[in-house]
């Protein structure tokens, strides 16, 4: 029987989509046989935990569908015995990396997969609290459909079974390693006010993940497409595609990877940076592991905490760390383009030591391009004024401590991918 981990973390209220989440899990029961291990990280406050458990008390007993519902304590009992088994060096600093006080995207993702690891899992699907599941003839559309048939299996079964395909006749032999869709509605980065006010300042800020020497005409087609997912247009039918997965297709509210991925290279621990669990989309991309791109988008909205007066500081924070962490991930995004698949062992499973190489490599990198990008994001908050300007003041302040941080962020990447082999070996059962 083939056992999955279906992932939802969070840090807010989401009993509701708890409830949503559980019913895609006995989908995935029902339908494909599967054990499903639906795996709950809650990072949440207390009040918001016994809500949840109320919730995940109210769910019904659903054979081949077990429920893990894990607060920070409880998972930092299991990351501290995972470390501790694993015997590396500096033991406290890594479960920092794994756990941090603060948001972070890649890490709790991180966890998740551990913990899937120790469930002995073949593969981990994710979903966020901020998103909920389309209707389809008043039936809910479950991304679970397109992702349990092909994943780990060779993407020759996949084509041979009808699966419209443009992959590569030489890639057929390789694992389907990743199965993805994307989002409708809200972008699925809260800026949208940003474009709403100025949607020439709105260009100038988004064109700012763009790499420095980009032409102006390509940086427009990127502001045009990013974070806008799948638009707005409802589902009507089924379609999936066989194919290497362009990371700006696929969204990681709405996402599995087999085992042999997360098993072997883990997400970047940043804390309050937007987009820090992004990386193994590229990595699968350009490493050139087949994948399952389908139409199952689920549908992204924003909560409201993010536009309060403690919460848009802080949000746009993360965002402004977002821009400044591409100086480094362009950088290795191009180095792994050029390695294609160098990147795979004679196994066909992603390799570690190149990317941790990469990642050290790129802490070299001259930081007169995030100077610059901090100029451009101080004229373009003071140009909107009001709330954007006061940011700006902050933003002026905290110059040097977000360059800062946006290198030691990769340095501490490629410290946990150099740990990541030890400590999933440690997390197996």
């Amino acid at each position: 029987m083939n056992r999955i981990c279906l992932c939802l973390p969070t840090n807010r209220a989401c009993a509701a989509t708890i409830t949503a989440i559980h019913q895609e899990a006995a989908y995935a029961a029902g339908r494909f046989g599967a054990d499903v291990q639906l795996l709950i990280l809650d990072s949440s406050d207390e009040r918001t935990r016994a809500e949840h458990r109320r919730a995940v008390a109210a769910l019904p007993p659903t054979t081949y569908v077990t429920v893990h519902h894990l607060d920070e304590n409880a998972q930092r009992v299991f990351l501290r015995r995972t470390i501790e088994t694993a015997g590396l060096p500096d033991p406290d600093r890594l479960l920092s990396l794994m756990l941090p006080p603060a948001v972070s995207y890649g890490a709790c993702t991180n966890r998740a997969f551990l913990l899937a690891t120790a469930l002995g899992c073949d593969s981990l699907h994710r979903r966020d609290s901020d998103s909920t599941y389309q209707l389809h003839d008043g039936q809910p559309v479950f991304p679970v459909h397109h992702e349990l048939p092909y994943l780990g299996r060779p993407a020759a079964e996949a084509a041979a079974s009808g699966l419209r395909t443009d992959l590569d006749a030489a890639l057929l032999g390789h694992p389907v390693s990743l199965a993805g869709a994307s989002f409708v509605g809200e972008l699925s980065v809260d800026i949208d006010g940003i474009r709403q006010l100025d949607d020439g300042v709105y260009h100038d800020v988004v064109s700012l993940w763009a790499p420095g020497d980009w032409p102006e005409e390509r940086k427009r087609d990127l502001v045009e497409e990013s974070f806008t997912g799948a638009g707005r247009a409802p589902f009507t039918g089924d379609r999936a595609t066989l194919t290497v997965v362009d990371a700006m297709r696929v969204d990681m509210c709405n996402i599995a990877f087999d085992r042999a991925v997360y098993e072997r290279v883990p997400l970047p621990p940043a804390t309050d940076t937007i987009g820090s669990d992004y990386f193994l989309l590229h990595l699968v991309h350009d490493a050139g592991l087949p994948g399952i791109l389908h139409n199952r988008h689920i549908e992204n909205f924003h909560t409201p905490e993010r536009r309060s007066d403690t919460g848009f500081p802080a949000y746009q924070r993360r965002f402004v760390k977002f821009l400044l962490s591409m100086l480094y991930f362009h950088d290795v995004y191009g180095r792994m383009a050029e390695a294609g698949e160098r990147l795979l062992d004679d196994r066909r499973r992603v390799r570690a030591d190149p990317i941790v190489e990469f990642l050290r490599e790129s802490t070299t990198l001259d930081r007169a391009e995030n100077l610059w990008r901090l100029d451009r994001l101080d004229t373009a908050y003071r140009k909107l004024g009001g709330r954007y300007a006061a940011f700006a003041d902050r933003l002026a302040v905290m110059r040097g401590q977000l360059l800062d941080e946006a290198e030691s962020d990769i340095e501490d990447f490629a410290d946990l991918a150099q740990a990541w082999p030890a400590l999933v070996e440690a997390a197996r059962p």
